[in-house]
């Protein structure tokens, strides 16, 4: 795989893809499992919903909101891992409304007006701020009227108000992307793009969060 953001440490395939999941209970203490599934639940998904997953990874995610979708629900991630992209495919090889195509998010997406929800999880944090704003115009693109972008991610914070244990592994693990991610107002950036509705819910004592936002039915 060919990487577009050297500096970043989310594109990744191969076998650190294979071990991703692993590496992020690890610095999570046991807890990311348990802090994914009350993200997942707070986005409240309907059996209906069509969800669009953006670095959806191995199918992490999608695990916990399956169990969510009905018949009439889908599930379609992309991801530009192909090692991610075969993973996601072997956990959801029964379930034919569970899906997993390999696509950089951050390029023209063909998707317009067919998804309820879009959902990115710890990935825009890793890339430039230009290539966050293609990000947002496709998620824009891609919901219904009225759809939810959900955006789960770092909470907003100072690093040096961290406890001493999170501090330094953040330092040492995290791209200089996720240092300017964190500084921003991604209420105000949310708005800007035409969304409404901003709601917060934060986790790990704030640092992490998952925003939600609508785009308007009219």
């Amino acid at each position: 795989m060919t990487e577009l953001y050297p500096n970043s440490h989310i594109e990744i395939d191969g076998i650190a893809a294979r071990y991703y999941e692993n590496f992020l209970n690890l610095v999570t203490l046991g807890k990311y499992g348990q802090f994914i599934e009350q993200a997942i639940r707070d986005i409240e998904i309907n059996p209906e919903d069509r969800i669009l997953d953006l670095g959806s990874g191995s199918g992490y995610n999608a695990q916990f909101m399956a169990k969510y979708i009905g018949k009439d629900g889908e599930i379609l991630g992309l991801d530009v891992s192909k090692e991610g992209v075969k993973q996601f495919r072997q956990k959801f090889n029964n379930k034919p409304n569970v899906k997993a195509e390999n696509r950089r998010i951050d390029d023209l997406l063909p998707y317009e007006s067919q998804f309820d929800k879009v959902l990115t999880s710890f990935v825009i944090h890793g890339l430039p701020h230009s290539a966050r704003k293609k990000v947002l115009e496709n998620t824009y693109k891609a919901l219904l009227p009225g759809g939810r972008f959900c955006l789960l991610d770092y909470g907003e914070f100072e690093l040096s108000d961290l406890p001493l244990y999170i501090r330094i592994p953040f330092r040492i693990a995290e791209c200089d992307y996720a240092f300017d991610y964190i500084s921003r107002d991604w209420k105000e950036i949310l708005e800007q793009f035409g969304f409404e509705e901003v709601e917060s819910h934060q986790y790990l004592g704030g640092f992490t969060r998952l925003m939600t936002a609508k785009k308007p039915t009219t």
